[in-house]
């Protein structure tokens, strides 16, 4: 199943990594060709502050500049189309996205509606897009999603309750400035989820039956950066060098994944988040551990190296086993992150998770999963967490 002298891409944007990378967004505009920028972001990144730079940037090379912050968590489908008629009402030939992996999602839709004038739900799958969005710069608030260097695109079909998977080459930023410092106004509870969802890419990009010699470097060592600095990094939002730490671990995990895909802990979450409205990393936070028992013995030399990268040594005279050990770490982290251990309040009924299943199954990243699920396996995981 994984073997590394198979033939392999490795798709990626040109990125900037460091404190300050934000205020380059003018310049890169300007290189790529903008007379007038959509910038795609929510209320709360107005409201942090963060968005005076980029207009102050993009007016000092002498490109104008509109708005559009309508963007929820879980980015909703009339949103993106929403965005769209914006674009075109307003004769906008670039768009630039502050936010976290909702807003990068939605700006991503946004730009492949204009160009190819359909509806955000004919995208949905894999290479479904046939032409490419107009230009796009993605600055990344969140040490999370990595969506500003991925071929990754999560849409909500707000009819279904169903999170669409929109994969494609075409979906690729073309730049993704990646400033640490923009962590500093997060929430920390929002840090801890998208910390790991960007741990659990790692994870599943390791495992993915599409890994690569390449994509393995880029998931260990995210799965070791995170592991090691995402409890420090919390207690200490000040120190930049951790919040870097932080940063970098994610873009790792992005690149990882984007390439070599996910699997079945990210299937049930978008599942799950489609119907409930839950955030993402949350949800993958409460799944990990259940996918982890699910998966381990059709990779269990992949879960081994990835609880080296954890930092998790075995003894001779421990009892435990690694899986065993993985899935305490991982109780662990949810722990001292104060992420819930379940679901249960939302009293979801038994009808309802045969439908989660069923659309997970459906889900493009459960292809690329080392165990091939039976009808009503994942019924049993679901029942588990809600």
């Amino acid at each position: 199943m994984y073997n590394e002298f198979e033939l392999k891409k490795f798709v990626v944007p040109e990125f900037v990594f460091g404190v300050n990378a934000r205020i380059m967004a003018g310049n890169y505009a300007k290189n790529l060709g903008a007379a007038k920028v959509l910038i795609v972001t929510s209320s709360e990144i107005i409201k942090a502050g963060w968005i005076d730079d980029i207009i102050d940037e993009l007016k000092s090379v002498n490109i104008n500049s509109v708005v559009y912050s309508k963007v929820h968590p879980n980015p909703r489908d009339f949103e993106v189309m929403d965005g769209a008629s914006l674009f075109r009402e307003e004769r906008c030939n670039f768009i630039i996205a502050i936010g976290g992996g909702s807003v990068i999602d939605c700006a991503k839709g946004i730009g492949i509606v204009h160009t190819n004038n359909k509806s955000i739900k004919s995208f949905q799958g894999i290479d479904m897009v046939e032409f490419p969005g107009p230009p796009i710069i993605c600055i990344p608030t969140t040490s999370g999603s990595s969506a500003d260097v991925s071929q990754f695109a999560i849409i909500l079909d707000t009819a279904r309750k169903v999170k669409m998977a929109l994969v494609s080459k075409t979906l690729v930023p073309d730049v993704a400035l990646i400033d640490p410092i923009l962590l500093t106004t997060l929430p920390d509870y929002l840090i801890a989820c998208t910390a790991m969802d960007a741990l659990t890419h790692g994870i599943e990009a390791y495992i993915s039956t599409a890994q690569s010699a390449i994509s393995d470097v880029h998931a260990l060592e995210a799965i070791r950066l995170i592991s090691k600095y995402l409890v420090q990094a919390l207690s200490n939002k000040g120190d930049m060098k951790l919040l870097t730490k932080l940063m970098l671990g994610s873009l790792h995990a992005g690149l990882a994944f984007s390439n070599a895909s996910l699997g079945a802990v990210h299937a049930m979450a978008h599942s799950l988040g489609g119907l409930i409205d839950l955030p993402h990393g949350e949800c993958n936070a409460v799944l990990l551990r259940h996918i982890i028992d699910y998966n381990y013995h059709y990779a269990e030399g992949r879960y081994e190296d990835v609880g080296h990268a954890m930092g998790i040594g075995v003894s001779k005279s421990s009892q435990a086993s690694m899986k065993e050990l993985i899935i305490e770490k991982i109780d662990e982290l949810n722990y001292k992150l104060k992420i819930r251990k379940d679901f249960k309040s939302f009293g979801i009924s038994k009808n309802q998770i045969s439908l989660l299943e069923l659309n997970a199954l459906k889900d493009c990243c459960m292809v690329t999963n080392p165990r091939v699920p039976k009808i009503g396996e994942m019924e049993v995981i679901y029942e588990r967490v809600l």
